[in-house]
């Protein structure tokens, strides 16, 4: 900006001279007054020009939406919304199999405890007879007994055509995993199996009684779980057949 300082020792508004006075020092006009800054107008900060090309905002980096983004945003959300759905229905699905062979599994009844007085057949497999010493632990279903004694721990097993004394007709295991059930259970368990073993009309024959043999604590911790019914007479070997089918 030039300041138009006005002389302040000529106060003549005619012409002033151009030369110095004769014997005079040159007039040196004083140094412009500096004006003060708290008189000067505030400018507002420059606005960049939107139109210039080259003016750009360095600090934004993004570029600017295209018409196509929205519907792509649209996009990749429904596809993940259906992800979400497909998951969903696939933990549901699979939940529901869990729980449905749970159930299967815990309505399917036990493993019964093995009954060998229904088996369809009751005769013994054994080879050639007679055989003695034969453990009580190996007696099979329909073997008959030559003097048999209930107390003993074995026995001469011979044919069932030639005279015998006793025959067992039924047998009951309980399971391996079961605890000891007492004297009166098993007592009651050789009673119901005797009951229902099937007998022959042949038994009106002779004069016989049921005896039951069971474990006891002692040999069912041995692993003893058979209780057996036998078929005795009441004197000798009078017996001359097989009682069961």
């Amino acid at each position: 900006m030039n300041l138009h300082v006005n002389d302040q020792n000529g106060t003549d508004t005619g012409n002033q001279e151009t030369s110095p006075r004769a014997g005079m020092p040159p007039v040196v006009p004083p140094p412009p007054s500096r004006p003060p800054t708290s008189s000067l107008p505030v400018l507002p900060p420059a606005v960049a020009d939107t139109d210039d090309p080259d003016n750009t905002d360095v600090t934004d980096d993004k570029p600017a939406p295209k018409a196509g983004e929205p519907r792509q945003t649209l996009f990749k959300v429904g596809f993940v919304v259906a992800g979400l759905v497909l998951l969903g229905l696939f933990t549901w699905w699979l939940a529901t199999l869990i729980a449905s062979g749970n159930e299967q599994a815990a309505n399917q009844p036990p493993a019964p405890a093995v009954s060998e007085s229904t088996s369809p057949s009751a005769q013994p497999t054994r080879g050639e007879l007679p055989q003695d010493g034969v453990s009580a632990l190996d007696y099979q279903l329909g073997d008959c007994f030559e003097n048999f004694d209930p107390e003993a721990t074995e026995s001469r097993v011979v044919a069932c055509t030639t005279g015998h004394s006793a025959q067992l007709v039924a047998v009951y295991r309980f399971p391996e995993s079961d605890s000891y059930p007492g004297i009166t259970a098993l007592r009651e368990k050789g009673r119901e199996i005797c009951q229902d073993a099937g007998l022959t009309d042949a038994v009106a024959n002779y004069v016989l009684m049921q005896r039951n043999a069971y474990p006891s604590d002692t040999s069912w911790e041995q692993g003893d779980r058979r209780v057996d019914c036998y078929v005795t007479a009441d004197k000798g070997n009078i017996i001359m057949e097989s009682l069961i089918p």
